[in-house]
């Protein structure tokens, strides 16, 4: 994590120049906070003890046209209205143009991150929570604003303020301004020591936090489970135990910020009053003006503040390391999957002439050691239909998954057209390819947008043609706002066989040459079968057909049924041909209850 913030410059570079202007109008306000106090000495010092201005200032009077101390004193009551007035409007500025660049910083390391998020493989994001993974998105990827408008400003701001100042203070008495100093040594003592500290504490108060999200996205997601076995009240405990967990992280950060802070104050408190000490005497020995004494104080307290700031940053930079460590922590993952070097673009081929597919010599596992498919080969021909059946944990669902690349075999190969897939690119690959699943995943959009999901540029003559294609459109158009009504998320308003016919709409306008359907009738009733796979064989037409299914009506015509078994293929052939064998797939239709096959 040495030197993470390099990392994070691209992000800040389109903005240098309002950077700039923040940093002018930094040095302004530090120029004016200087000048702040000048006004309360001239007044001490000269318009209530009645005594003349020195040469130095006699332009003053010149200013105010008069010699009398009631107009010089209009003038510096209102010099101290004015310099308040601009510094407040610099301040305000300040902190638009500021909030303004470091929202969108944030949002662009938050892109950044959710775009690389998309990227990864289907096994990174089935070994992580996807709570905590929106967290890192949504509040972790603030590190970069936190690191340069809550550590990197605020810290030339201090610095811009100190050398000023500190010029100032050591001209109006070189002895208290070395006193001033040395209450500063502390400060670095205690950045030492407690920044690894809240560095590490902060860290792991964003772990659980970010476990806390996960939990409650987990536990609402899932909700009808949790409701449907009565255990809301062990996933309220769960989600309090990690609360108390996460509070008593939150409580050891605090804990190290406190301890900093006392450190801090103390010195600060001590340099403080050995200044009125000091000082006092010097006003009583008459070798410092009151007026002096005043600004020294005003200064002073102006002056612990900025050191104060500096120091105090070590916890704001420790709260920013903490959340970009978990930010580049996901932007260091590999894309498992990703296009290689000069990867093709699949052109637009002729019907008939493309989805031509073979697994040659094909395993693969989703753990190290443990083989899912186990030298798989298999050749399909354009148009053909394959049906896929087996026990559960043969590795039917893994073996579709290969096609559209959401995983790579370990070993072999698997050939589109005469194009090993790996050396086409991954967005054009699916392009090709369309799904329908057991669990069709429908977004919070309209059911319009719904179905052109995959060709958003699909005209609405097409959408309601296709939505009719796949026996949709009659109840789309019985919904509130027809085809412009808003889906609930996942569909939760739909019944299963018109999500699933949405679905298939969406496949459908796709217009993909290769075609993968898992599991898409088990969870409907004969009527909404009938639909569906009315709809299905529309669908099936010209394309390269996988169907995953366990429902004889849905793989009784397919042109070739594949029987797998611990990860390989055991029987391949027609379901006429496979009912002759005395194999498993006879000992499933042997078992069939209704439409079914028994596993």
């Amino acid at each position: 994590m040495n030197r993470w913030w390099l990392r994070l410059t691209h992000h800040v570079a389109p903005y240098t120049l309002r950077i700039s202007v923040l940093v002018l109008l930094v040095l302004m306000g530090a120029g004016l906070t200087v000048l702040m106090p000048w006004p309360m000495k001239l007044i001490v010092d000269y318009v209530l003890t009645a005594e003349p201005l020195p040469e130095n200032l006699a332009w003053l009077n010149i200013l105010t046209g008069t010699t009398e101390t009631t107009g010089l004193l209009a003038w510096l009551v209102f010099s101290t209205l004015l310099l308040f007035v601009v510094n407040r409007g610099i301040q305000v500025l300040k902190a638009y143009i500021q909030d303004g660049v470091g929202n969108r910083m944030m949002y662009s390391l938050g892109g950044e991150l959710f775009d690389h998020l998309q990227r990864l493989s289907l096994r990174f994001h089935n070994q992580r929570q996807n709570g905590d993974l929106v967290r890192r998105v949504t509040t972790d990827s603030g590190c970069v604003r936190e690191l340069v408008m809550g550590v990197y400003l605020p810290a030339l701001t201090s610095l811009a303020s100190l050398l000023v100042m500190f010029a100032v203070m050591w001209y109006l008495s070189p002895l208290l301004s070395v006193i001033a100093l040395l209450a500063a040594i502390p400060l670095p003592v205690l950045i030492r020591l407690l920044t690894p500290r809240m560095t590490e504490r902060t860290y792991v108060q964003q772990e659980y936090e970010g476990q806390l999200m996960a939990l409650a996205e987990q536990t609402l997601t899932g909700l009808p489970v949790v409701q449907a076995f009565a255990q809301e009240g062990r996933e309220e405990q769960r989600f309090r135990a990690l609360s108390r967990s996460t509070i008593k992280a939150y409580l050891r950060t605090i804990t190290a910020e406190l301890q900093f802070t006392v450190g801090v104050s103390s010195a600060t408190a001590v340099g403080t009053a050995a200044m009125m000490a000091v000082g006092g005497v010097q006003v009583l020995n008459g070798t410092l003006t009151v007026g002096s004494l005043l600004v020294f104080l005003t200064y002073l307290a102006a002056l612990y503040g900025p050191m104060e700031t500096l120091a105090y940053l070590t916890s704001s930079y420790a709260s920013a390391s903490a959340r970009a460590r978990r930010v580049l922590e996901i932007l260091d993952e590999d894309q498992e999957v990703k296009d290689a070097p000069g990867a093709l673009v699949l052109a637009a081929h002729p019907s008939g002439q493309v989805g031509h597919i073979s697994f040659e010599d094909v395993s693969f596992g989703y753990e190290s050691g443990r083989e899912v498919l186990h030298n798989v080969s298999l050749d399909v021909s354009p148009g053909e239909t394959i049906a896929l059946l087996g026990p559960t944990g043969a590795g039917k669902t893994s073996l579709v998954s290969l096609i559209p690349r959401f995983f790579d075999p370990w070993q072999g190969r698997i050939v589109l057209d005469g194009t090993d897939i790996r050396d086409i690119q991954v967005a054009s690959l699916r392009n090709h390819i369309s799904l329908v699943l057991q669990d069709p995943f429908l977004l919070p959009l309209t059911a319009r947008e719904n179905i052109a999901y995959g060709r958003p540029e699909a005209s609405r003559e097409e959408i309601v043609a296709t939505a009719v294609a796949a026996n949709a459109d009659g109840f789309i158009r019985d919904l509130p706002q027809g085809y412009e009504t808003p889906l609930s998320e996942r569909g939760a308003t739909l019944s299963g066989g018109q999500k699933q016919r949405l679905a298939i709409a969406r496949a459908l306008l796709k217009d993909a040459p290769i075609l993968i359907l898992d599991e898409p009738t088990s969870a409907l009733d004969a009527r909404a079968e009938a639909l569906v796979l009315e709809a299905l064989e529309r669908l099936k037409q010209g394309r390269t057909t996988f169907i995953i299914a366990h429902r004889l009506s849905t793989i009784r015509n397919a042109n070739r049924i594949l029987v797998l078994e611990e990860g390989r293929i055991s029987w391949v052939g027609t379901h006429q041909e496979l009912i002759e064998e005395n194999g498993l797939y006879r000992r499933f239709c042997s078992g069939v209850t209704g439409d079914r096959l028994k596993e």
